[in-house]
């Protein structure tokens, strides 16, 4: 676990999180390259973050003191973590994260309601800096905001067209395969009009 904005002030530890996340995937992408030549198992890790009040300070006791973070938001990023893997993403940020960053790529992966919480979160995939967005990425990050604007609006077929469209372009992504089995789920079902793509997930 890292931490940002104690005990020094950093007014841009949002930023600067999502910053050493994405450096250390791309560390874990040259590890792996390494590792293969080698013919070593490759090495996967799951990155969760998000921001907001929380305890900092010694904390223990006598035997076994740490500085370090307590709270409902520390909770939250674990959760993130534990729940890359439900997705197949590898790093996955909470919306008090998300929107006080700028020149980070995202995607919103889902509305949540993780367990132990009450309120939904959204919560967000960052994929790159802007500056080093290409244009396939680009073009793939605008046909998967598509299917999730009509999966948002209940508009199943076209939902389902746009996420097997991308699911066909990458195979071995997990992500599309998990909207796609959700919408087969959800045509049986009587939404209502509040409903507002809500998912609760039932284990930490």
């Amino acid at each position: 676990m890292a931490f940002w904005g104690a005990p020094v002030d950093d007014p841009k530890h949002h930023y600067h999180a999502v910053i050493t996340g994405l450096q250390m995937l791309d560390k874990i992408k040259e590890l792996n390259v390494e590792f293969e030549k080698k013919d070593f198992p490759h090495v996967r890790v799951g990155i969760g973050i998000n921001s907001g009040f929380m305890n900092v300070g010694d904390m223990g006791s006598t035997y076994r003191r740490a500085y370090t973070v307590l709270g409902d938001a520390v909770n939250l990023g674990s959760r993130l973590e534990s729940i890359t893997k439900f997705y197949g993403v590898s790093f996955l940020i909470g919306e008090e994260t998300h929107d006080h960053i700028e020149g980070v790529l995202c995607r919103q992966i889902d509305k949540v309601q993780v367990k132990g919480k009450d309120d939904p979160v959204r919560i967000y995939e960052p994929l790159c800096l802007e500056k080093d967005a290409t244009e396939e990425l680009l073009a793939k990050t605008r046909l998967y905001n598509k299917a999730f604007t009509h999966y948002l609006q209940q508009e199943w077929d076209d939902a389902a067209a746009l996420f097997s469209q991308l699911q066909e372009s990458e195979p071995d992504a997990l992500l599309y395969s998990v909207y796609l089995e959700r919408i087969a789920d959800l045509r049986q079902q009587d939404l209502g009009s509040d409903w507002d793509g809500t998912f609760r997930h039932t284990s930490k």
